[in-house]
């Protein structure tokens, strides 16, 4: 028997014969989503051509994994999203100027991010606006999900394809407004301004992991069942580091930003664990990720990039066997969105519902 999606912009056929509802998610990361990306290019390298991202029915990003999930969706492949981060990764951290320079210019940012931001966002501009050019959240092939934070308003904002008829806006804004809005981490980049005067920060503030975001997404918007849902989610590097039981600000210093993003991690995954089905009837979230020593790996150290790339890479190689009967046996469903851009709202709904 096949049930189908009630919703339009996110319908589906599941069952015997039918499409499982494919999920990508990646984590944010600076610099460090050089893994991400070096494993999908892996991946990708034995799909027939084909981009990576035309596998998923849904993708979901936050920060760097933001930006990666955005050029997925809008037909990019892999391997050109990890051209990016060796190319343009040491100009957007200030970085590959010889060693002593390097070297002094950290140190002056390190001064700088205890008043303002530590780095310039214009490099990253450049290198988004480079990639994406005007595109819009509705020029996606593939749904997208792009958590961010308003400060001021102290809410959540997330990007969202026209995948549902109460998504009636976001599909009309500009996809680097969401790459930049996505990736503004306090203290190392400003507040994203977009177009519409809405001042942005880092979805990582709460999602830097967007797997558990993406799953109550799919089951409950979409009106996908959890049972049918497979999830592969990608992360960027986990840290191994103790706190003493005695530790104040002094002693716990850049570790109290990574005790708050572990435990919305792991409360991500267990949130999905538990939607998706248990783990111990079915292996619904594949997660990809690798333990290193604290510091080992900054996420604004550029000259990590090589180690990072080919870290993915080992990775994709050994993971390939079996994620490839799970994820790429046959590209996802094309996806109509609600909402087209050009069209009056009102016409295009109508057209979706009458298809």
């Amino acid at each position: 028997m096949t049930i189908e999606s009630a919703r339009h912009g996110g319908r589906l056929s599941f069952g015997a014969g039918g499409a499982k509802g494919r999920i990508l998610c990646i984590d944010g990361g600076g610099i460090l989503g050089t893994f991400p990306a070096a494993f999908l290019a892996g991946l990708e390298q034995h799909l027939q051509g084909r981009p990576v991202g035309s596998y998923f029915d849904l993708i979901a990003g936050t920060s760097t994994g933001g930006s990666i999930a955005i050029g997925l969706a809008m037909g990019l492949r892999a391997s050109d999203l990890l051209e990016l981060y060796e190319k343009r990764g040491p100009e957007i951290f200030g970085q590959g100027r010889g060693p002593i320079t390097d070297f002094i210019l950290d140190k002056l940012r390190f001064g700088r991010q205890l008043v303002i931001n530590k780095h310039d966002s214009g490099p990253l501009r450049t290198a988004l606006e480079g990639t994406l050019g005007d595109k819009r959240i509705g020029d996606a092939a593939t749904r997208l999900l792009i958590p961010a934070w308003n400060p001021v308003a102290r809410s959540v904002y997330i990007y969202k394809t026209a995948h549902h008829p109460r998504l009636r806006n976001d599909y009309k804004s500009l996809a680097v407004d969401a790459a930049l809005a996505t990736a503004a981490a306090p203290t190392y980049f400003r507040q994203h301004v977009t177009q519409h005067a809405v001042g942005l920060t880092d979805g990582g503030t709460w999602a830097n992991n967007p797997t558990a975001l993406a799953v109550v997404e799919a089951i409950t918007m979409l009106g996908w069942p959890g049972e049918s849902l497979h999830v592969l989610s990608l992360g960027c590097l986990e840290e191994t580091y103790t706190i003493r039981k005695w530790a104040g600000i002094g002693t716990l210093g850049a570790k109290v930003i990574k005790l708050f993003m572990d435990g919305q991690s792991h409360s991500a995954m267990g949130i999905a664990k538990l939607l998706t089905g248990h783990e111990h009837e079915r292996t619904a979230i594949h997660r990809i990720n690798h333990t290193a020593p604290h510091s080992a790996y900054k996420m604004d150290d550029a000259r990590v990039i090589q180690d990072l790339k080919g870290l993915g890479y080992s990775f994709a190689r050994d993971r390939q066997p079996v994620l490839d009967p799970v994820f790429f046996s046959q590209p996802a469903e094309a996806f109509v969105p609600v909402y087209v851009l050009g069209q009056e709202p009102e016409k295009a709904s109508t057209e979706r519902v009458c298809a």
